[in-house]
């Protein structure tokens, strides 16, 4: 379900921001990376990702204000973004959402195999009924 997806994911810890690659891109994404908050906006704008997975606490830009960024600009404004958190704080995850989050993710709550089931519910086709 990933196959030749763009996936651009933001993230300062160099671990973590390789564990993700090496899992989304078994997953047959084509994946883009971005270390803090200009990069991630620079990537978004220039590579039009299908979707971000994207750290908060991040040097420079954090990762709030990206979002925000990105949601209120017309080229970037579809992108979903699915935010990351070391911290479970619901007065920012309710900010998230009222930016434009896909998703919430708190690090320490989610496995890596959850994280790509999520990224895999936001590129899913959006059905009416």
């Amino acid at each position: 379900m990933l196959n030749d997806k763009v996936i651009l994911i933001v993230d300062d810890d160099l671990t973590l921001l390789e564990m993700y690659v090496e899992r989304i891109k078994a997953e047959g994404a084509v994946v883009i990376q971005a270390q803090d908050g200009e990069e991630a906006l620079a990537q978004a704008r220039d590579d039009h990702p299908h979707l971000i997975l994207l750290d908060i606490m991040m040097p420079k830009v954090n990762g709030l204000e990206v979002l925000k960024q990105l949601k209120a600009d017309e080229a970037t404004s579809m992108i979903p973004i699915i935010l990351l958190s070391a911290l479970a704080d619901e007065e920012r995850k309710k900010l998230a959402f009222s930016l434009g989050a896909a998703d919430y993710i708190v690090k320490s709550e989610t496995l890596p195999g959850d994280v790509i089931e999520k990224l895999k519910k936001a590129l899913a086709p959006k059905t009416t009924e």
